[in-house]
């Protein structure tokens, strides 16, 4: 019998918002998976500088998020070991921790347009059974090209079709901080967690995105 298929969904979630949700649920429905494994990355390599919310309050949220849902679960893997945490070397732990299992990793058109400049690419692709990635309109992603300097890619990849919802973490952070209505926007699970402890309304509003 084939062995279970996990899609692999990582980020620093800060917060978790509904276009996140989204993505997961049909990538979980599209791509036929078993489980949705949300990686709570606590130092993102691209966000070194960026004054992240501490990595267990952002853990809190994501188990908030996603608590109703037996497909999704909070993987702590990127939490057991010192940053920056790298996708290559995320993958590597899951491919030891679940041989049997087809592993997906899920991203975005600009990050697969991006990815000849991830940490060991090469090495990346080679760890994934397959990619999932959010099909846009505006992304720019030539998979001929990307397969000429990541060979065996293009055989890797499939789209997704979701809805366009045009929410992101900052912009989350910035309603907060400016005394905005943002519930609709994230699960209410996650509103009422940022409501009681009282997050981003004391922070700086950040331009880095999540």
């Amino acid at each position: 019998m084939a062995g279970p298929r996990y899609g692999i969904f990582g980020g620093s979630f800060d917060p978790p918002h509904i276009a996140h949700l989204i993505l997961a649920e049909e990538a979980h429905v599209q791509l036929q998976l078993d489980r949705v494994l949300w990686i709570v990355t606590p130092v993102p390599p691209h966000k070194r500088d960026a004054r992240l919310t501490p990595w267990p309050l952002r853990v809190r949220l994501v188990q908030a998020a996603v608590a109703d849902n037996p497909a999704f679960e909070v993987s702590l893997l990127e939490g057991e070991r010192p940053g920056p945490h790298y996708a290559v070397e995320t993958m590597r732990i899951l491919r030891d921790r679940y041989p049997d299992a087809t592993l997906v990793y899920l991203m975005g058109g600009d990050s697969l347009a991006d990815l000849p400049s991830w940490h060991r690419p090469s090495e990346f692709v080679a760890l994934c059974d397959e990619i999932g990635v959010l099909r846009r309109p505006f992304d720019a992603v030539d998979l001929e090209v990307l397969e000429k300097t990541l060979p065996g890619l293009e055989a890797k990849v499939r789209f997704l079709d979701t809805p366009l919802l045009d929410i992101s973490a900052t912009h989350i952070r910035q309603r907060v901080a400016r005394g905005l209505p943002y519930r609709y926007f994230v699960h209410p699970g996650v509103a009422h967690l940022i409501q009681a402890l009282g997050l981003y309304r004391l922070s700086r509003i950040r331009e880095a995105d999540a």
